[in-house]
């Protein structure tokens, strides 16, 4: 067998000696590439971004910017990550955490990285909003809010009118509660990040209701009058809640009921059936005493006026 020749032993290791000097070449690109982006300091985004800086001081965020400190738990960093390769690529939004561009559960994920210490999040991630792929930043503005409580974008009830314009034709009503006069607050009942499942008319399962004291309806933080205990519980009140009988946003009729007649309202559950009439003896005529063809005993409320609970009387009466 022959011995190759000098020249094609020489031949045979160019290639491979071209290809190490070629990762040579490589090598401080290739690390470079492979490299992790860095912090940068919050220094730096003053220079690119002086118009979200300038007012930044009377954000709460700002409480990030005059920690002692480092990254990622301090500064502009602590909620856009890194900013070494966004600073390189002049501005690239692909290059940091944007959260225009995050999809509505990344942007929940990272908002409750420093917010998930409040119970009231608590049930943030199984909220209607959530569920129905609705975010953080729909709502809130870090950088430019329009109220400088809560960081909302624009006023609250023109926030939630945007999505629930239903609710604003009803707050339109002649009778209703005073939102639009900025009396009170959608989120004096409303809770908008998820609220515990409620005890009352649970079949209808009211969605983010803010519970007062003991697990009950928000309405008894204002009207504490009807709260009791009461030695003589009306069922509605305690079970089905203030809604089965009013209309909690605004209504066409006094005192935000359902119906304009009292005792149509009242009619929808003292029929008759049950404990709430006589049975099994036959059709009864009205008695004289509740003649509802009479417009004198169409007002129920005149005789049963502890109608959201007595400690007196089982009936209600005075």
């Amino acid at each position: 067998m022959l011995r190759p020749t000098v020249s094609a032993q020489m031949a045979a290791t160019v290639p491979s000696a071209l290809g190490f000097v070629v990762l040579a070449m490589m090598a401080p690109a290739c690390a470079q590439a492979w490299a992790a982006p860095q912090y940068s300091g919050s220094a730096a985004c003053r220079s690119c971004h002086p118009n979200v800086v300038m007012d930044f001081y009377k954000n709460p965020h700002a409480k990030q910017m005059q920690t002692d400190a480092a990254p990622p738990e301090a500064g502009c960093e602590s909620c856009h990550g890194p900013a070494s390769e966004h600073i390189a690529a002049k501005g690239d939004k692909s290059r940091i955490t944007a959260f225009s561009r995050l999809k509505s559960e990344q942007v929940v994920a990272n908002c409750l990285r420093c917010h998930s210490e409040s119970l009231g999040r608590m049930q943030v991630r199984r909220s209607s909003h959530t569920l129905a792929q609705v975010a953080c930043n729909q709502c809130h503005s870090i950088h430019k809010p329009k109220t400088p409580k809560s960081l909302l974008n624009r006023e609250q009830r023109d926030l939630c009118y945007g999505c629930h314009s239903n609710v604003r034709a009803q707050f339109a009503l002649p009778v209703r509660h005073r939102v639009n006069e900025g009396v009170i607050q959608c989120t004096d009942c409303h809770n908008p990040h998820g609220s515990p499942a409620s005890v009352w008319t649970t079949g209808q399962r009211p969605r983010m209701v803010e519970p007062a004291l003991g697990n009950e309806a928000p309405c008894l933080k204002c009207h504490v009058d009807k709260r009791g205990p009461f030695a003589f519980e009306h069922s509605a009140v305690r079970i089905d809640g203030c809604s089965s009988c009013h209309a909690p946003h605004g209504s066409a009729n006094a005192r935000l009921l359902r119906r304009p007649a009292v005792f149509t309202l009242c009619l929808e559950c003292h029929t008759g059936a049950g404990g709430f009439g006589r049975q099994g003896d036959g059709i009864q005529r009205t008695p004289a005493s509740h003649n509802m063809a009479s417009p004198r005993f169409r007002n129920c409320t005149t005789c049963h006026v502890r109608i959201h609970g007595s400690n007196a009387d089982q009936r209600f009466l005075r």
